[in-house]
């Protein structure tokens, strides 16, 4: 099969030519630039051959300059990207654990599957949607940042590893501008307060350096009554320039903890084409989570089935130590160009998922039998009876909580990207080569150790647990925990994972330019292997996955005691198997003036799936641990596009047509649902910009149109439009800028789209409008005031409930509310 591969690798790489051909000489993935609207010739360095000019280039390339970062003050990595035209960013998870999609490519079960996230040219994780390990939970953003670079569809699928649909690549600076800033931020309507700094310059003729980073502590966007927000981030670089080329040095530390916001409940009324969603009484869904400073430390069996307590207010806690280098020299002709880093990762993932929400008095007769009794089991109520369930809480209601509690123990990530380019002269034009290979090893080593929970709704952070009794007045929960298990989700999932992922994969690239014309393509060949182990008794054949444990230590097993979920560690299932698959993408792009072209493109990539597979039913043998069928460890997405380009003076537009064909093997979670499907979408996608003296205009709209066409496991949703996917997504900022003083405002929307694949019930569409002002009251100094959902607006990304149920709560994932913040910044 491999051989095949190549040598079919080899006759298509003879027939035609690569990603991008760069007009000027290649650029190193981490470096200041001037904003693209105000430099026309700026370098793109994501997910090409070489650096390139964005007219010229037969791929969509969007950038974002750190002057924007700064001005909208997105409240995660996640709004950052909500930027970026044609990417769907759903940002209501908080500093992390984000669904990203591009142009129609599905999110079926969480993260950014089809997308890879990177830091100065190299992935994150290799994987997007790693469960409970997103790869925007380790990723901030702060004054480090010179630039954001997408690219979407195109040679994605031939520059980096499972990631076809595109790339997203935060650019560091490195001190090659003299200089720093130190800012703090403090929320005027939320309690959060950051600092922020960073510092660049020279330490010798060739030598530069930045350093750079942040720290914060409160509540976050959203009130939990603790400091979920408090940690921060430093990354550091040191580069030495020599005739030819440069080697560059670099270092992250990031440990950090923030809220995971999950689904929270809503109430719906109306129908399913016409809804509306309302807070429930003492719970604002724009401000308010499932998450108290009288959630008290919860007590689980860990990893190696041993008592362990764990708190809530850890939240997502990444801890990443990262070092790598960067090189770029001259080697007989060629331009070598390599990239390397080593990233240890691990953390937790803590936060409270509502199994279902409903009345008090019927949840505690579900637990406990008909004429059971209520007891407040933390707060200020602690040990006394709740007198009346219908007023408890202010709302009556009750949250059957699952606590995801999953312990990163191992995310480690090793990556290193050689290439070599070469440029010479064919057939009366220029020709470009480039020829490369990368290999990563990824780590997925993690534990899940759930626990179910009794809680009231409430907001500011002040719901309680609950204690059960029965008619006889007998205690059937512990300290408002019903079972040490996952007791709301059929006690499933308590699981572990020891996985490594091995990826190789040499690539080639041709690029052939006569006059205005430029031909190019590129192939990519990956091959990997999965080993490891897993445990759990999801994998069946007798394993045992509940057990008894006196957590108290009363000599006594109570009823949720007899609810504990234990991991059949002498019985995983071995993991072995591999993989390899062929990406390639072919283009055109013509200048049909200085400032007009055109350009196409196909590609065709592949996405490896890893975690997501196993405890899947007949997706993996549990004895061999390998896919029942080879098909399914890989899926391939197939794209076509073509658009036209136009720039002159302050003025850029750009148009593009797309359609792109999509298989998808996953697992969501929460709903314990497989997924055999294929997708097709296609659309327009148009962005523009327009700058003249201090005026600034920018914006960007897409249009989709998608289909799930294949539906193996559940048939009857085919023909339907994919969950969460609406027909148009946009954005636009306005900004005048001057020496004095700033001010703009910025849009993001949506239209509407349906929670559930059986297109019913309707998510509405939503803008959000932020605005900023900047004042310089002196050189170096700039007081700002932000304002993100200026209007307040309620905008929701997903929902569990596919239909509106008969008590009419429905657990959504909402848009943080209003948050205004003050901010002062000294430039030195």
């Amino acid at each position: 099969m491999k051989a095949r591969y190549t040598l079919l690798g080899g006759v298509m790489l003879s027939a035609f030519a690569v990603s991008a051909h760069a007009q000027d000489a290649d650029q190193p993935a981490s470096t200041e630039t001037e904003p693209p609207a105000a430099n026309e010739n700026v370098i793109v360095v994501t997910g090409v051959a070489r650096g390139t000019n964005a007219l010229e280039a037969s791929v969509s390339i969007s950038s974002l300059d750190a002057q924007t970062i700064v001005d909208t003050a997105p409240r995660s990595s996640a709004e950052l990207i909500k930027q970026i035209p044609g990417i769907r960013s759903e940002s209501s998870g908080g500093d992390g654990n984000a669904n990203i999609a591009v142009r129609g490519l599905p999110v079926a079960a969480g993260g950014a599957k089809f997308l890879q996230l990177q830091e100065d040219g190299l992935p994150i994780l290799e994987f997007g949607d790693i469960t409970f390990g997103n790869a925007d939970i380790f990723l901030r953003a702060d004054y480090n940042i010179a630039r954001v670079e997408a690219i979407r569809g195109g040679s994605a699928s031939t520059f980096a590893s499972n990631s076809p649909g595109g790339i997203i690549n935060f650019i560091s600076k490195t001190g090659e501008e003299e200089g720093g800033s130190f800012g703090l931020t403090a929320g005027l309507d939320y309690r959060e307060y950051r600092a922020d700094f960073d510092y660049g310059g020279s330490i010798g003729p060739d030598t530069s350096f930045h350093v750079g980073g942040f720290a914060h502590v409160g509540d976050g966007p959203r009130e939990v009554g603790y400091d979920g927000s408090r940690g921060g981030q430093i990354k550091a670089n040191i580069t030495q320039r020599f005739d030819g080329g440069y080697v560059r040095l670099y270092g992250k530390y990031l440990d950090d903890h923030s809220v995971g916001y999950l689904p929270n409940p809503v109430i719906v009324t109306g129908t399913g084409s016409d809804p509306e969603y309302t807070s429930v009484a003492n719970f604002d869904i724009n401000r308010d989570s499932l998450h108290s400073r009288f959630f008290t430390p919860i007590r689980s069996l860990d990893g190696a089935n041993q008592p362990a307590s764990f708190d809530i207010d850890e939240g997502m806690h990444p801890v990443v130590i990262a070092g790598g280098l960067e090189a770029q020299f001259e080697l007989g002709g060629f331009t070598i160009t390599e990239r390397f880093r080593y990233a240890d990762i691990s953390g937790g993932f803590v936060s409270p998922f509502p199994g279902s929400v409903g009345g008090a008095q019927a949840a505690a007769d579900a637990i406990g039998g008909p004429g059971s009794s209520l007891f407040f089991a933390s707060g200020p109520n602690a040990g006394t009876r709740v007198a009346d369930p219908a007023s408890l809480g202010g709302n009556g209601l009750v949250a059957n909580i699952v606590l995801f509690n999953t312990r990163l123990n191992s995310l480690n990530n090793l990556t290193n990207d050689i290439r070599a380019t070469n440029e010479f002269d064919f057939g009366g034009g220029s020709a470009a080569l480039t020829a490369g290979f990368y290999y990563s090893r990824q780590d997925i080593d993690t534990d899940w150790l759930w626990t179910s929970h009794l809680f009231s709704v409430e907001g500011e952070g002040n719901a309680v647990l609950l204690d059960v009794r029965n008619a006889a007045g007998q205690p059937i929960t512990q300290n408002g925990t019903v079972g040490f298990a996952a007791t709301f989700f059929g006690n499933c999932c308590r699981r572990s994972y020891d996985l490594r992922y091995e990826t190789k994969a040499p690539f080639a690239a041709l690029s052939l330019e006569f006059g205005g014309l430029t031909l190019d393509g590129s192939l990519r060949y990956d091959f990997g292997d999965a080993s490891g182990s897993v445990a759990g008794a999801d994998l069946g054949g007798g394993r045992v996955g509940i057990t008894t444990f006196d957590f108290d230590g009363n000599g006594v097993i109570d009823p949720a005691e007899a609810q504990t979920a234990t991991l059949p560690l002498g019985s995983p299932s071995t993991v072995d198997y591999d993989y390899d698959y062929l990406s390639y993408s072919i283009g055109a792009n013509y200048l049909l003036t200085d400032d007009l072209s055109v350009f196409g493109r196909y590609s065709r990539g592949g996405r490896a799936n890893a975690d997501r597979l196993f405890f899947n039913g007949d997706t993996i043998d549990p004895v061999t641990g390998a896919p029942v069928d080879d098909a399914v460890a890989v899926d391939f997405v197939d794209q076509a596009e073509v658009g036209v380009k136009y720039r002159a003076g302050g003025l850029a537009l750009y148009a593009t047509g797309f359609y792109a064909k999509t298989e998808e093997q996953n697992f969501e979670v929460t709903s314990q649902r497989q997924f055999d499907r294929e997708y097709e979408a296609y659309g327009v996608e148009l962005e523009g910009s327009y700058r003249t003296g201090p005026f600034s205009l920018s914006g960007g709209v897409t249009y989709t149109d998608a289909e799930i066409v294949r539906d193996t496991r559940q048939p009857v949703f085919e023909g339907n439009t994919p969950r969460r996917q609406a027909d148009f997504i946009y954005q636009a900022t306005a900004a005048y800028d001057s020496e004095l003083f700033g001010l703009g405002v910025n849009a993001i929307g949506t239209t509407d789209s349906f929670a559930g694949d059986n297109n019913d019930l309707i998510l509405p569409g939503y803008t959000t409008v932020n605005a900023f002002v900047n004042v310089r009251p002196s050189p170096g100094i700039t007081v700002s005031l932000n304002a993100n959902n200026v209007f307040d607006v309620n905008g929701f990304t997903e929902a569990e409930e596919g239909s509106i149920p008969a008590n009419g709560i429905v657990r959504a994932r909402s848009i943080n509310g209003r948050t205004v913040s003050a901010s002062v910044r000294f430039d030195f």
